[in-house]
């Protein structure tokens, strides 16, 4: 089916001013790298997917969920087809009882901004993962983590819908958290929402917390520079970050990706990176922690084309 054609079906289901086409997905990412999005657009309510959906799989439209762009390298190429950007942003907040509140939030707030949330609301027990850059969404399909927290840890359900438009609810146990993945890394679900337990706290405490991994991060980690957050997966028996370092890679550079000195762990973008560059890095990188330490490292990254 040709843009065109697409287009106009998909100006029948939301405003045209959500649509666009030939769009820059180093616009959209936070490594600031990816060719174009043949169409992308936003969506605005769970009918309007259930709707795009429909479109796609009777049209036979490729169709790709993004987030906030975060743990994603876009191919230079692009993407064909359409690429869904849900906007879905309510957060609903429930006392349980005395000590424990119930928070149900929608897969596009941004992490950052429910920390904040948290903070004016007096909730605790969200502060390790305030620092984590992209959304809700995001966060649960990868079991996001940092300070030895992760996102299972508070995540009791989590609703989403499979490509057919079918909306499923999954408990904590259904959503298979391990490290790093979950039941929805395939692909076969897109994350609509989710409930949390938290619990009342003190806003000085959660502040204190929140400033302490904040600059913590600003230490560690290469946030002056684009970046999808941590490259490699963390080894079983290994820190990953340590054997690059130990392998003299911390600096090392292919094009306009490099090894960020700061923490090896990192693969970030100088200012012109492409996808290959960062590609070319990250398989140089594994081979040479093999050669050296016989370690097998692992891309954490998700990949779009």
């Amino acid at each position: 089916m040709e843009s065109a054609e697409i287009v106009k079906s998909l100006e029948n289901i939301i405003s045209k001013d959500l649509i666009k086409t030939n769009e820059p997905m180093k616009n959209h990412t936070s490594f600031k790298i990816g060719g174009p999005a043949e169409i992308y657009i936003k969506i605005t309510s769970i009918e309007e997917l259930q709707k795009v959906l429909e479109f796609a799989k009777k049209g036979n439209v490729k169709i790709t969920i993004l987030g906030n762009g975060s743990n994603v390298l876009v191919s230079d190429k692009g993407i064909n087809g359409i690429v869904i950007k849900t906007n879905l942003k309510e957060i609903n907040i429930e006392n349980k009882d005395s000590e424990n509140v119930e928070v149900t939030v929608n897969d596009a707030v941004p992490i950052g901004f429910l920390a904040q949330k948290f903070l004016k609301e007096e909730i605790t027990g969200f502060e390790e993962l305030s620092g984590i850059p992209g959304t809700i969404g995001g966060a649960i399909l990868m079991n996001a983590g940092a300070h030895g927290k992760e996102i299972k840890d508070i995540v009791t359900e989590v609703t989403a819908m499979d490509y057919n438009g079918k909306i499923f609810n999954f408990t904590n146990e259904e959503a298979e958290f391990t490290y790093r993945h979950s039941k929805f890394s395939n692909g076969e679900y897109i994350i609509l929402q989710a409930k949390m337990l938290l619990q009342k706290g003190s806003k000085e405490e959660i502040k204190a917390k929140m400033d302490e991994y904040a600059q913590y991060r600003k230490e560690k980690q290469p946030i002056e520079y684009p970046s999808a957050g941590s490259t490699f997966k963390r080894g079983t028996d290994f820190i990953t970050a340590k054997l690059i370092d130990e392998a003299g890679l911390k600096g090392y550079s292919i094009g306009g990706a490099k090894v960020s000195e700061k923490h090896a762990g990192f693969i970030i973008n100088t200012g012109d990176a492409t996808a290959k560059d960062v590609l070319d890095l990250a398989r140089y990188v594994t081979d040479k922690v093999y050669e050296k330490f016989g370690k097998k490292i692992e891309f954490e990254i998700k990949i779009l084309e």
